[in-house]
């Protein structure tokens, strides 16, 4: 760590200084605050399981439906750049390809999924159609960090982001919001849901368009074409359950989102016109049944597709290609009471994958592979002490099989107070179009390996929580494109070591939530720190209500970053919120983006949207 620590401490005293003195004044005041106790959000991503987040042992937090609302963000990745030891990256404005960065690893070994179903793709890039995920869909999200592959499987070195989308409870409850703003930006969203006797629904539609910015900066690529690249998304998702005897259900859930975006290319012309689409869609049917008192299970089966097709017009006339992957999943998951403290998971799944692509030159191609898995874990407490403890085995066609586990371990010191160690082991598996793409598919290819050790500090008092954790995670056998056998091997290593801070309570009546990450992501073969990482993140958000008004605002920090030959600037970014209640059901809303109009770039000469002021209406009976 002593390498480490000293290349960031030099860089990052001021995000430092501001985040640490700001976390640090909330755990005073909230534990003084109301004796009212405050209930953690029950979690199930970090173990299968549900639990209190304060029981979870990986570092997880939560984003509920009222932070989602509060932050009047517009889709996931701008949801998700403000928490800890996750950094985004955007090739343009709303719609463009965005990479994510969890814990500084690749973007393919961070694992999203949608209500339990994987959303991995299957091409050549390997990553997640994040942005094109709006967050008018969505009612929480769940985000663990770490080496979790003993209980989600592949893709989890970094973490696993699950994104829940809404569901019936209590009486009917409508919703209509109507928004309006920079650069012809228009959304417009309703939603229904409810229950009735047995019977739970929901259903979410939205419609975003926004006419955006050049994604490319002419100054750094003068021959793109300066042409504003718009965006124009359709989404909806649903849910209905029945519960057709006491503790036993049946449902099905779904979404789909659309996504129309126009972007640029660095080899283009002043004239070339590019233009894509994107379907990003989900569906699931399960049975929730308990057996016992003791014994739960639930069996499901999903199917997640991904399909981009992309088409340009240019000197050398139009054209087209499209990659298309699909993942269907069936899951049996049992959950036992081993007593009052010990709780047992147990599970199998079989997965079905494919990949069809057409390159827009003739190449046709298409594959498929199967993988079968089983899993199993036991948590639990023992006075001051508590365990978890998991296990996996993957078997993937024509790829070598994975086991991996997850070992971690909590004490109490007091009340509030919780040490918290775990070890870790994670794997990714390389796609389809790694493996057999025609033009520089590798079949040899053998999955990436990572390890993992964490010892962390977890403060809980009534009204906050507070998370401290040091971390070291070394990946083998990483995936590189080699440019002299135009293909990719597994050549590469790399590692991370650094400390991420996490932490949300109330202070003067103010929700607060603040982050820091300091890490040091290298390529081990070179010693170089790996492209587009950052050293420093950190972020600040803040809201309060008093009478009718609620205002809110976000800082949040990005350390400089190195992109191939060329540097990152650092920067900091401001977002102002605000929202009058009319009535009971009708509210006025207002937010302003990038307040003090910084232009900074994530990925070399991809410009980002400057400052933008929107405001809307929401109605809700």
């Amino acid at each position: 760590m002593n390498r480490s620590s000293s290349r960031i401490g030099k860089s990052a005293w001021t995000p430092l200084a501001l985040v640490s003195m700001l976390s640090a004044s909330i755990l005073p005041a909230a534990a003084q605050s109301s004796g009212e106790q405050a209930l953690a959000p029950v979690v199930v991503t970090a173990s299968r399981t549900q639990q209190l987040q304060t029981d979870a042992l990986p570092h997880t937090t939560v984003l509920t439906a009222d932070d989602i609302r509060n932050s009047q963000a517009v889709d996931l990745p701008s949801l998700l750049r403000h928490e800890a030891g996750l950094q985004l990256t955007r090739t343009g404005g709303y719609g463009s390809a965005a990479g994510l960065f969890m814990r500084g690893t690749e973007t393919r070994q961070t694992l999203v999924l949608i209500d339990g179903v994987p959303l991995t793709k299957q091409d050549a890039t390997g990553t997640t159609s994040i942005e094109h995920l709006m967050l008018d869909q969505i009612d929480r999200i769940e985000i663990v960090r770490g080496n979790v592959s003993a209980i989600h499987g592949s893709g989890a070195i970094g973490g696993v982001i699950q994104v829940f989308t809404k569901r019936g409870e209590g009486p009917p409850r409508v919703s209509v919001n109507a928004e309006a703003g920079s650069r012809d930006t228009q959304r417009l969203s309703a939603g229904v849901s409810g229950s009735s006797g047995a019977v739970r629904y929901s259903l979410a539609a939205s419609n975003f368009r926004t006419d955006g910015i050049s994604a490319l900066n002419p100054a750094q690529f003068p021959t793109t074409n300066p042409d504003n690249d718009g965006y124009r998304n359709t989404s909806v998702s649903g849910a209905l359950s029945a519960a057709w005897a006491k503790d036993q259900e049946i449902g099905v859930r779904f979404s789909a989102a659309r996504g129309k975006f126009d972007y640029d290319s660095s080899f283009g012309a002043r004239t070339d016109i590019y233009t894509g689409k994107t379907d990003v869609d989900t569906l699931t049917v399960f049975s929730q049944n308990r057996f016992s008192a003791d014994w739960t299970a639930r069996l499901s089966y999903a199917e997640s597709r991904d399909e981009n097709a992309n088409s340009s017009i240019t000197g050398f006339g139009p054209s087209r290609n499209r990659f298309e992957s699909k993942t269907r999943l069936l899951q049996w998951n049992h959950d036992v009471m081993l007593s009052a403290d010990w709780t047992a998971t147990a599970g199998v799944e079989r997965q079905w994958q494919e990949l069809d692509s057409d390159n827009g030159f003739g190449t046709l191609f298409g594959t498929k592979r199967n993988t079968g898995s089983v899993y199993a874990g036991v948590q639990g407490k023992a006075g001051a002490h508590q365990v978890q403890l998991n296990a996996r085995h993957d078997r993937i066609d024509d790829v070598d099989s994975a086991s991996t586990g997850y070992l971690g371990y909590g004490y109490n010191i007091s009340e509030r107070v919780k040490a918290i160690a775990s070890l870790s082991s994670a794997f990714s598996a390389p796609t389809l179009g790694y493996l057999y793409s025609p033009s520089f598919g590798n079949p040899a290819l053998k999955p990436e390996r990572a390890r993992s050790t964490e010892v962390g500090l977890q403060y809980a008092a009534q009204r906050v929580l507070m998370r401290a954790t040091v971390f070291s995670t070394r990946v083998k056998e990483q995936l590189q494109y080699d440019l002299v056998s135009n293909r990719f091997d597994n050549v590469s290593r790399a590692s991370n070591r650094g400390v991420e801070v996490s932490a949300s309570g109330k202070l003067i009546d103010t929700d607060l939530r603040a982050s820091l990450t300091l890490q040091d992501p290298r390529d081990d073969i070179t010693d170089q720190r790996l492209r587009r990482r950052a050293k420093t993140l950190a972020s600040l958000s803040a809201n309060r209500s008093f009478g009718p008004w609620q205002a809110g605002g976000d800082l949040s920090y990005t350390g400089s970053r190195p992109d191939a030959a060329n540097r990152l600037g650092s920067y900091w970014l401001a977002n102002l919120t605000a929202r009058y209640a009319v009535s009971k059901s009708l509210s006025v809303f207002g937010r302003v983006e990038n307040l003090f109009d910084r232009e900074y770039q994530t990925a070399y000469g991809y410009n980002q949207l400057p400052r933008g002021v929107f405001v809307g209406l929401s109605w809700q009976p």
